[in-house]
């Protein structure tokens, strides 16, 4: 199955000049659904994982179905402000501007092999600062697993030396 055909192309959004890939038409299949959690779950990292990092919000939707299909916990990487405990964070620079991301500081325990998901890689700000974030709380970053990877922005080459793994790249 070629999950690229269950990706829609929407063109000016979220402003002009942008071809924003949407993911909803792979979520509404439920055979692509499954599909693309069993390619995250397929793919190499060397070693077992022991948990799943997800970017808030796309993040969950994959990295929740895939830490079941391992058999590990999932922790949440949210906005500022989101998680009711005491929290690590890492802020990140943008285009223009400055955001920022957080975990709770025992979403990760000391040495686990962490394996962050989200559904799409641009320029890699928000992984990077993801990947710094399970570091802060003494995880070790075990890969970055996206669905769909913007190539030409070069985002992997900002999280190196990470590995990073994508199931779609455009």
């Amino acid at each position: 199955m070629n999950l690229s055909d269950y990706l829609r192309d929407v063109p000016d959004f979220p402003k002009p000049g942008i071809i924003f890939k949407d993911i909803t038409p792979l979520l509404a299949d439920p055979k692509a659904f499954q599909e693309c959690v069993d390619q995250l779950q397929a793919m190499d990292w060397g070693a077992p994982i022991d948990r799943i990092a997800g970017i808030e919000s796309r993040g969950f939707l994959f990295g929740v179905p895939l830490a079941q299909a391992l058999g590990i916990g999932f922790t949440p990487i949210r906005k500022p402000g989101k998680l009711p405990w005491r929290t690590q964070k890492v802020e990140y620079e943008l285009e223009y501007g400055t955001d920022a991301v957080e975990i709770h500081e025992d979403g990760v325990g000391p040495g686990q092999r962490v394996l962050v998901v989200d559904d799409l890689l641009a320029t890699g700000g928000t992984m990077a600062a993801s990947c710094e974030l399970v570091e802060a709380v003494g995880g070790v970053v075990a890969g970055c697993a996206v669905v769909v990877e913007l190539g030409f922005l070069s985002g992997r080459d900002r999280l190196a030396p990470h590995t990073v793994g994508s199931l779609v790249t455009v």
